[in-house]
This record gives structure tokens, sequence and C-alpha cells, in this order.
């Protein structure tokens, strides 16, 4: 079993009320009964309820990676407050009274290899010419139509926006491109769709539209540059209906396709035996997709590679969903899925272990800076380049000095090269000014992880940190 730290806990509950009411419980005494196996891979107990009968609540960890957890309750939170207090009892060394394994655990155990063994037997299995999923032209077909209809309408859209212009956005026609833009949910597009209205969410909450300019033209060239790639895109798997999805690019997701883990399996997207180690996380909120995004960014202790975890929240199922929160341990995977795309790529991962950090971890995320500013920007500025790729690259570079001068914050590398310092649009949040409260060690020879944004009307290209990473400890800016 997984060693139960608080903090591994707290990863596993679904936001920050359930970890509250999870340990009142414990602080309370409700439990009757607090139980665990011989072998410590099964933690079970009894739990004062509201109603007469106490709930029966365990934490299988048969399967380390994968644990599993069970509740007599009716709360539709996963897990329940009752199954984290049970963790969080053990976690504080309560007396738990060693028993056998109940039968009935025993029972859903021997259904779970059985399962397993049979997932297994088909993932292992040679893909035959028979055994291929046959792809349904027919409703291929149609959806592809429906796609390239939603295509042409955000085209349509965008089109009529230029054509009158971003002065003529009033409140009035903002409505009108709305309610036009919702009929994009029709079509199989929601990419599109929060494309177009980011647009409109933008030019609606501008104090005026001559201070949005810059920024609305950047959105519309990359829509212009979205719209045309999909359309043909989708015309080519319309004309080939064998034609696979492209799994080199962020297209299909930037259209609108949630990718599925046993697509990414399929397209060989999958990293085997993987650590990373959280450097920063912040959540926000998108208004154009209707959704809250909780981000971390990590990076592979392997490797070095910066990748994206992002998990979204529908605001109608928010309360329902797993909120993500910061992460301090370092999670081990065995299977790292990997989304398409090109830097800073979106990975996901089904089952894990988490361990404490060691001084070694961070000595390697420190050899993994990238010492040249000059190199950094280069890759910086080919990644801008595609009108699909992420407008706000995330890298890690080697800074020799932070320095602030009279015209605010540079980073210094070794070379003498500057990059300038900035609080950028997309986080909002400035962490600029938390660098005046550190001693002076900290701000020497450290490893940097910065957000880049490319200031078009200003025609320069600035960074936020996000952390900081030396010797002796790393200091999160976000999290």
């Amino acid at each position: 079993m997984t060693e139960l730290t608080a903090a591994y806990i707290d990863s596993l509950a679904l936001n920050a009320g359930a970890i509250k009411n999870g340990n009142d419980l414990v602080r309370k005494n409700s439990f009757q009964k607090l139980c665990r196996t011989e072998d410590g891979t099964l933690l079970f107990g009894e739990c004062k309820g509201s109603g007469k009968e106490p709930y029966s609540c365990s934490a299988d960890f048969i399967k380390p990676e994968l644990p599993i957890f069970r509740c007599s309750c009716p709360s539709r939170q996963f897990p329940c407050k009752h199954i984290l207090a049970l963790m969080y009892a053990f976690a504080a060394d309560k007396p738990f009274a060693v028993e056998a394994l109940p039968t009935d655990i025993a029972d859903k155990r021997e259904k779970a290899d059985k399962r397993e063994e049979k997932k297994n037997e088909t993932i292992a299995a040679p893909a035959s010419s028979e055994s291929k999923k046959k792809v349904n032209k027919n409703a291929l077909a149609k959806k592809l139509n429906a796609q390239l209809e939603g295509v042409e309408l955000a085209h349509k859209l965008v089109l009529q926006i230029v054509q009158t212009g971003l002065a003529a956005l009033d409140k009035r026609s903002i409505r009108m491109y709305e309610d036009q833009a919702k009929q994009l949910g029709n079509h199989y597009v929601p990419g599109l769709q929060a494309a177009v209205r980011e647009i409109l969410i933008l030019a609606g909450s501008a104090e005026s539209i001559e201070s949005i300019y810059s920024e609305a033209a950047e959105k519309l060239a990359s829509i212009h540059g979205l719209i045309k790639r999909s359309r043909d895109h989708l015309t080519a798997r319309l004309g080939d209906p064998e034609k696979p999805m492209d799994t080199m690019s962020v297209l299909e997701e930037k259209i609108g396709h949630a990718w599925q883990l046993s697509e990414l399996r399929e397209v060989e997207r999958v990293r085997n035996d993987v650590e990373l180690i959280q450097l920063s996380f912040h959540s926000y909120t998108d208004e154009a997709r209707g959704e809250y995004v909780d981000e971390g960014f990590w990076v592979q202790l392997q490797d070095g590679e910066i990748v994206i975890t992002r998990n979204y929240r529908p605001f109608r199922a928010a309360k329902h969903m797993k909120e993500e929160d910061s992460c301090f341990l370092v999670v081990q995977t065995r299977e790292l899925y990997a989304y398409p795309g090109d830097m800073n790529v979106r990975v996901r991962w089904e089952e894990m272990l988490m361990r404490e950090p060691h001084p070694s971890d961070r000595a390697a995320v420190r050899s993994f800076a990238e010492p040249s500013f000059a190199a950094a920007i280069k890759a910086v500025k080919n990644q801008l380049k595609s009108p699909l790729a992420d407008k706000n690259p995330v890298l890690l570079l080697h800074a020799a000095q932070l320095a602030q001068t009279d015209n605010g914050y540079v980073l210094i590398d070794g070379q003498g090269d500057r990059l300038p310092l900035a609080t950028i649009s997309r986080l909002k949040d400035a962490t600029l000014q938390l660098l005046s409260l550190l001693d002076h060690e900290s701000l020497i020879d450290t490893a940097v992880l910065v957000m880049f944004e490319d200031r078009i009307a200003e025609g320069k290209l600035v960074a936020q940190p996000l952390a900081l990473i030396n010797e002796r400890e790393t200091i999160r800016l976000f999290y």
C-alpha cells in the first residue's frame, strides 16, 4: 500500500469541503469501528451517520496505484467524507483492529481480477483485419458534413465581425452574434464555438474597443487559421473515410474532439514508467467553454520535458466533479497518456503512486533548465508561428540572476542576455511583487519556470515567473 500521508489523501478528495468534512469526522471520533487486514491492503470501518445504522466504508489498496473506495452512504461525492475520514484516521495513527478480509470484499476482488484479466487479453491480442473496428462510413459522413456546416457558419460569423468592424460590436450586436454562435453547438465543433465566443466575451468585457484591438486582431487571425485548417482536414476525411485523425497537432482538439484514453493508446501516444513533479498550478474560469479549468505544470524527471495537466469542470456539473489542487509529491505512473501537440503537451494518467520528493529530484529539475535565453526565445518564436499552437508556452530557464532595473525585473543568463519579466494577460494574477520578498540567494543561480507572451503591439516577448528552483528549495509563485 502507498504511504497514506495527509497530502496524498488530500489529492484524492473532490474539493476542499470534502477534506474539511473528512477531518471533522476524525476529530469528532465518529467511527464506531476501525479495522485493517493483516497485509494492510484494506482499511474498513463503520462511521456514524444521520440514520440509525452506521455507514460501512472501505479503502482497498490491493492495487496501490488504483485504490478502490466503497461506502454505503448516499453521497454523490466520491470518495465521500466517510472514506476520506477512514484514511485520515489511519494517517493519524488511530488504533485499527486487525481482522480477516471481509467475504464481500474478497468476492469483489475476484470479480475485478477477472475483468482485469479479460481487459489485458484484449489489449495484448494482435489486431487482425477482422478484429479491427470497422468505420461506419454513413455515420462518419453525416458527422463530417455537420462539422463542415459548422465550420462555414463560424467563418460567416467571423467574416461579419471583420466586415462590420470591431468598433461596431455593441451590446446588441454581441447578443445577436452570441445567439448565432449557439447554433455551432449543433455541429460537433465546440472548439470553434469557444473560439468565436472568446472574441465576443473579450469585446463585451472591454472598457473600450480600442483597448483590445491588438488582442482581438490576434484572436481573429487565429480563428481564421483554425477555420481554414479545419475545412481542409474535414473535407479530406470526408473524401477518404479511412483517413486517420490528426494525431500530430492539436487540430482535432481545437475543432472540439475529446480524446479518449483508448484512442491515445491506439495511436501509441503512451509513455511508460514516468515520474513527474509539479512546479506550478492555477485554476481559472473559461467563460467561452463554460468550464472551470485546473491547470498544472509538471516536469518529467526522466527527460525534463515540461508537460501540462488540465482538468475541465463544466459549470453545471462542477460540484460533482473532482477539483484538482496543487501537488507537492512526486507522481509515479506506469502509463502516461500524451495528447497530440507540440511544446507543453497535455498529459493524463489513470493509475499512479506518490512519493515524497528527494533533494536529488530538485537537482535533476535544475539540470534540465535551458541556460541560453537565445535558444529558448528561438524555440518560443517557432512555436508562435503556428496558428494552432498555444500562444503562452512554458519553459524552464536557468538564470544567473533575477535583477530589478528601472524598467522592472529581468532574467539574466550566463551570457548576459536579458529577458524582461511582466504580468501576462492569460494569468492575470501578478507574481513579480513576490520577488521583493525573497532573499538575495534565491535570486541568483536559479532555475525559473516562466510563461511567455508575445506583445505584438509593443513588439517584444515577455515572460512571467511561475516558480524558482534553487539548490535549497522550490519556491512556487503560483500554486
